[in-house]
Formats: C-alpha cells, sequence, structure tokens
C-alpha cells in the first residue's frame, strides 16, 4: 500500500510542505532569540552616577552595584559624571545604545527638581529614559563647621536675619536636593545664605570642616560618619521624625521652622525603549540586591532605607515629585546660579 502521503494532490502537498516550513522557520527564529535573553547580560553593566565619588548618592549607588553585580553575574562598572546640575549623566544615559548595558543610578534631584531650574533643561526624564526600580528613601540632615557658634538651627536663623548674605551654605551640586532643600529652608525661615554649589559633597563637606562655608545641606549616607566624629555639627534633620541614627537631633520642624519636610528618594533608570524583558531582569536583580542582608544592612548603615518597588511604581514616584518640587521651585523662586 501506498504511503497516505503519497496520494495528497500536488496543492495540497505545497500547503502541507509550505505549513511544515514556516514552523519550521518560526521554531528557528525563536531558537536565535532564546539565547540573547537568557544569557543577558552577557558582558560587565556600566553604571552611570551623576555626582563625585564619595557624595551621598554615590555610597549607597556603589553598594547597590556590589550587590547587584552579585546577583545578576556580571560586574556593574560604576562611571561617576557629575556636573550639569545633575544632568550630564542622564544626557550620557540618554544617548547610550538602549540595550540594558548602561544604565544610571539617579537620585531624586536629578529627576525631580534640577529640571525645574533650568530654561532648557538637556534631558526629559519621562521621555528620555526608562525606570528600572527605587533604591532607597531618607533625609538629609543641616550640618554647621566646627568653628562655627552655631549649636542648633534657630541660632543659625537668628543670625542670619541680623546678617543677610554673610553666611555660605555649601551644595553637593546646583540641583542637588541640598541644594533646593536648603533653599526651601531660607524661603521658609525668611533668611538670606549664599549658596556655593560644589562638585561632589565630598569637597563640599571638607570646606564646611575647615571653616570655609558655614552651613550645608547633605543626605544622612555620607553626612553620618562627620557628625558622628564630630568633624561637623548636626544641627537637624529634614524628615517627618528624628533618624534613629540621630535620636538627639531634632527635626526642622521641631527647631523652629513649621512646616518644613523634606524626603528623598534615589532610583535607577535606563536609555528609553531599553527592551522591556531587560528591564524587568534589572528590576528583580535590583531589588533581590536591596534585600540582601549585606545590602540592606550597609544601606541602613549610612542612614536610608531600602525600597525595592516595580518600575512602573517607581515612574509614578518620580512623576508625583516633579510635580510637587516644581510647585516648590516656583514659590521659592530658585534658579541655578
Amino acid at each position: 500500500m501506498r504511503n497516505t502521503s503519497d496520494r495528497l494532490m500536488p496543492g495540497s502537498r505545497l500547503r502541507a510542505m509550505t505549513t511544515t516550513m514556516r514552523a519550521a522557520i518560526c521554531a528557528a527564529v525563536l531558537l536565535q532569540a532564546l539565547p540573547a535573553t537568557a544569557a543577558y547580560p552577557e558582558r560587565p553593566i556600566r553604571m552611570i552616577v551623576p555626582q563625585a565619588v564619595g557624595s551621598s548618592t554615590d555610597n549607597v549607588a556603589r553598594i547597590v552595584a556590589i550587590e547587584m553585580a552579585r546577583e545578576i553575574g556580571q560586574q556593574i562598572v560604576v562611571d561617576n559624571r557629575p556636573g550639569g546640575a545633575l544632568q550630564l549623566g542622564l544626557e550620557l544615559t540618554k544617548q547610550a545604545p538602549a540595550d540594558g548595558y548602561t544604565i544610571a543610578y539617579a537620585p531624586i534631584g536629578a529627576l525631580a527638581i534640577a529640571p525645574h531650574l533650568m530654561a532648557k533643561p538637556p534631558v526629559d526624564a519621562l521621555r528620555d529614559l526608562a525606570p528600572v526600580g527605587q533604591t532607597v528613601t531618607g533625609h538629609h540632615v543641616v550640618m554647621a563647621g566646627p568653628k562655627t557658634p552655631f549649636m542648633n538651627l534657630q541660632n543659625v536663623i537668628d543670625y542670619a536675619k541680623k546678617n543677610p548674605g554673610k553666611l555660605f551654605n555649601a551644595s553637593s551640586s546646583n540641583g542637588s536636593p541640598g541644594h533646593i532643600g536648603f533653599e526651601l529652608l531660607k524661603s521658609m525661615a525668611g533668611i538670606n545664605v549664599v549658596h556655593v554649589p560644589y562638585k561632589g559633597g565630598a569637597a563640599a563637606l571638607v570646606d564646611l570642616m575647615s571653616g570655609q562655608v558655614q552651613l550645608m545641606m547633605e543626605g544622612l549616607n555620607s553626612a553620618t560618619p562627620h557628625v558622628q566624629a564630630g568633624r561637623v555639627r548636626g544641627l537637624a534633620v529634614t524628615g517627618p521624625k528624628r533618624s534613629p541614627i540621630f535620636p538627639d537631633i531634632p527635626t526642622v520642624v521641631e527647631a523652629g521652622v513649621p512646616g518644613y519636610v523634606v524626603t528623598v528618594w534615589h532610583g535607577v533608570v535606563a536609555p528609553a525603549k531599553t527592551p522591556p524583558a531587560r528591564i524587568k531582569v534589572l528590576n528583580a536583580v535590583l531589588n533581590r540586591a536591596l534585600v540582601s542582608p549585606e545590602g540592606s544592612r550597609r544601606i541602613l548603615a549610612l542612614g536610608s532605607e531600602p525600597n525595592p518597588v516595580s518600575a512602573e511604581e517607581f515612574w509614578k514616584l518620580v512623576r508625583s515629585d516633579r510635580e510637587r518640587w516644581g510647585e516648590v521651585i516656583k514659590r521659592a523662586g530658585a534658579k541655578i546660579d
């Protein structure tokens, strides 16, 4: 007996062959695509940090990079690119290939504050970047240099009101949370203090300790060891409650400025159009890094709290804080100087 397939009409046989060929082609395409997805990442990932080495942002970024590297099995190379009111690093990220091999560690200042201070910001985060996830939440501390006579925030306010323009406050950069947070404090307290921007928190802290500037608002991440050692004097924390690291330091509200609360956060972003599958991998790796025993321990020791969330939840936070800080900056009249 002849094989059943031999009895197929020529047209039927052609259709059967075509269907088989289509299935084979689809299978081949899938097999070619799977290794690239399954193997990602196949090489080190570059993490751009828009602030200098030793800054509050950099300190946490390096912890996150180490823990992400453990989780993902590839090196995360930290690339510090300070400048441009935190926008230089984001602009480099925007211009990088959207392949999952370039990400940026972005503080609130870069994504939600600095753009409102600039006439023509080079990056529109919501258009030019893609969210990976949030890393931490925290707050800042207002500090005075050890050579100043200021023992509390009210001392500063009283002196500044009697001597407008004679005090100088440092910040890690134009557009940083410490910059705009102090601008808000000046506005709410009714004082005139001159802003001095630096290229990184480490350099600013050195000048605070030596007496070149008298005041600074900086994240607990980088300020904590200096306050604990007595190299600078902690006057007030900016959050809604006292920090467990410094239970004896009052909040700004307790120190005499009603209604003043400033919280900060960091997150990770990638170039827009980075494949969703790779964003998903990065988000999962990031969140595991944040809750790892070593990662969470080191982050908490710096005064921040790990906050693993989805990429979508992180972008909701960015949108809401961009709107909030835009209104604050408009009221304060703050600009890049």
